[in-house]
């Protein structure tokens, strides 16, 4: 069984930066795709960052340019370094993965959130001006 654990949340101040990490348990390398998604106060879970297939990188139109999503195979942890925080960053943070290599389902649309199956608890991010 498959497990995610993200960590690197907390609480900071508008402009800061700050690194998420999840770190991916007994998946190996099969799943296709991994994102991370928030969920602001009164809001519907959104993308933030997803990489498919190790190499290609997608962002929502509001952190791009400030957010960066990494993923180290050998550590099996998935990153999201978040520079130039401001206050509408604050949220749960969550990670998840998605698709499966081994039988060819691939996640055509990283940022939709329909092909990810399995999702971490959340880490708070509170950012204050």
């Amino acid at each position: 069984q498959g497990q995610l654990v993200e960590s690197g949340g907390g609480s900071f101040q508008a402009g800061g930066s700050v690194t998420l990490s999840c770190v991916a348990s007994n998946y190996g390398d099969s799943p296709h795709c991994m994102g991370w998604f928030r969920q602001r106060p009164g809001k519907e879970r959104e993308a933030v960052a997803a990489i498919a297939g190790d190499r290609d990188t997608y962002y929502a139109t509001s952190v791009k340019g400030r957010f960066t999503i990494s993923k180290d195979n050998a550590k099996n942890t998935l990153s999201l370094q978040m520079n130039d925080l401001k206050p509408e960053d604050t949220a749960m943070y969550y990670c998840a993965v998605g698709g499966n290599r081994r039988s060819g389902s691939l996640c055509y649309k990283p940022l939709i959130s329909s092909h990810y199956n399995h999702w971490g608890q959340g880490t708070q991010v509170t950012v204050s001006s």
